[in-house]
Parts: C-alpha cells; structure tokens; sequence
C-alpha cells in the first residue's frame, strides 16, 4: 500500500474551510499532480513524511517565536474536521496559513541538511536501508521541500496538506 502526504499551494482567498470542499479540491490537484508538481506549486512525500519529520527534528533553532518549526513543514497547520455529512473516505486535511508557511520556508532555508544528517541519519540509515540511498532520497526530499515552500512563501500562499492512502 503506498500513502503520500500531499502537500498543495494555494493563495489563501481561495481555500474555503470546508472539508468536502477541500477533499474535492486535493483531488483534484492530486489528479493533476505531474503538471501542478512541475509548476512548483505541489509537491509530495511517499511513505517516509514521518521520517522526514524526524529528520527536521534534530534541528535546534533559538529564538524563534514557533514552539517546534520543524514540524511545519510536514505536520504544521490546521486540521480541517469532517462535517456530519462528509464522505468518511476523505483524507485528513490541513492548512497551513501564510503566516506558516513563511516559518516553514525560513527554517528549510536555514537548517543545514549535513548537520541534521550528522544527528539523526544513522538512526534514519538503520530503519530504512542503505545510508547513501536514504540520505540521497532524504537530501532530494529536503531540496523538494525547500524550492516548495520558498515558492509558496514568496507567493504568499497558504499550504494545503492531505494524506491520500
């Protein structure tokens, strides 16, 4: 079975806080994924976004006015509830507001991917398979998610997010 996290930008007057809207929205997008990915406003994660946020989580970051900016880029946001009458197949949904996405960008522009590496990779090696394959694939990860969310922020663009099983 292969899940993603599916990450969409979109300029905030455009979302409505509706989750069948927003599930029909992130379908959409999802089915446009190739040509929204090579736009620069998607991009996803299979299988290991949790471990991705793992990653991020080695970083130490002073001063800054979010409790746990690594987990913006994958966990940060706002979840969106199912109504009564919603499909109980829809994907958890979550926004993450411009304000976010700004952090998000900030802290993946700056954290440095060789020292989080140097912290968490061996752990990261040891459950996932081959260390120079998985700090490939997490490195082509990171640079993904930076162009996104620098992309998105610059636009002022809040962050969709939906985990498609």
């Amino acid at each position: 079975m292969s899940i993603h996290l599916h990450l969409r930008a979109v300029a905030e007057s455009e979302i409505r806080d509706d989750h069948s809207w927003l599930a029909a929205f992130m379908s959409e997008a999802w089915d446009n994924h190739p040509d929204e990915y090579a736009a620069g406003i998607a991009d996803s994660i299979e299988k290991v976004f949790s471990s991705v946020n793992d990653l991020y989580a080695a970083a130490e970051v002073p001063d800054t006015d979010v409790d746990k900016p690594w987990t913006l880029p994958i966990y940060g946001g706002r979840p969106v509830g199912h109504s009564a009458d919603a499909d109980p197949s829809n994907p958890p949904l979550m926004i993450l507001e411009p304000s976010g996405v700004s952090q998000a960008a900030e802290f993946l522009a700056t954290v440095s991917f060789d020292e989080l590496w140097n912290i968490a990779g061996a752990d990261l090696s040891g459950r996932l398979g081959e260390e120079a394959q998985v700090r490939q694939e997490f490195l082509d990860i990171h640079q993904d998610l930076r162009g996104f969310y620098g992309r998105a922020a610059a636009e002022g663009h809040a962050v969709v997010k939906a985990v498609w099983a």
